[in-house]
């Protein structure tokens, strides 16, 4: 396995998971709560979370060979949905419908903050690229680092204060961005080549 893919791809994951844009919501979910329920709702939104990242990486080319997607086309629409996300943290806008945040408690941190659209389309394409077991890795460490994070929410936001978190968020909502830009050329592009060289075959044939 290589340590620099696995590292890389936990910089990755940690980036469109980014924890940091959730602070605000987890904090305002375990207000008056003691350390013992704070510590219990991290630890079910990772849990919830881990679950739906690592069902999604081993079913999703699944799918997509039932529904006959190609990996080109997906890799063009999950830079879509990346973009998206990217949209919606650096100009602060909700493009997903998130109701009963109180009700729902950390579910609504699980999913669709943390494992929302953009990581479950990160994970499939990492894991063609890379395959099952450095996304796996890769999961794995982004997920500890997203748990100290929501662990600590109480203390990090003392410390350190929205305004600087939301600033940490927006930078990273660029990365996002780049990274979906990326997906979408490199997505047409392979698109392109794979159906030009159907294209030519078929002239041939025909000539």
């Amino acid at each position: 396995m290589d340590i620099m893919a696995v590292l890389t791809l936990s910089a990755s994951l940690f980036f469109i998971l980014n924890p940091f844009a959730s602070l605000p919501v987890f904090l305002s979910i375990t207000k008056g709560l003691d350390e013992k329920a704070v510590k219990s709702y991290a630890n079910k939104a990772i849990t919830v979370a881990a679950i739906l990242l690592f069902v999604f990486m081993f079913i999703g080319p699944s799918l997509m060979s039932i529904f006959n997607v190609t990996m080109e086309s997906f890799r063009v629409a999950g830079g879509v949905m990346l973009m998206l996300m990217a949209v919606e943290i650096v100009f602060g806008l909700r493009l997903s419908k998130v109701k009963d945040e109180k009700g729902a408690a950390w579910v609504i941190i699980a999913t669709p903050i943390l494992t929302g659209p953009g990581v479950i389309t990160a994970a499939i394409l990492f894991s063609s690229q890379y395959g099952i077991l450095p996304v796996m890795a890769a999961g794995i460490i982004s997920l500890a680092a997203t748990w100290v994070i929501l662990r600590f929410t109480p203390l990090i936001m003392r410390y350190v204060g929205e305004q600087a978190i939301s600033i940490v968020s927006k930078i990273i909502g660029l990365l996002i961005a780049a990274m979906a830009v990326e997906y979408m050329l490199r997505g047409i592009v392979e698109w392109m080549r794979l159906y030009a060289a159907d294209a030519l075959s078929a002239a041939a044939v025909l000539l």
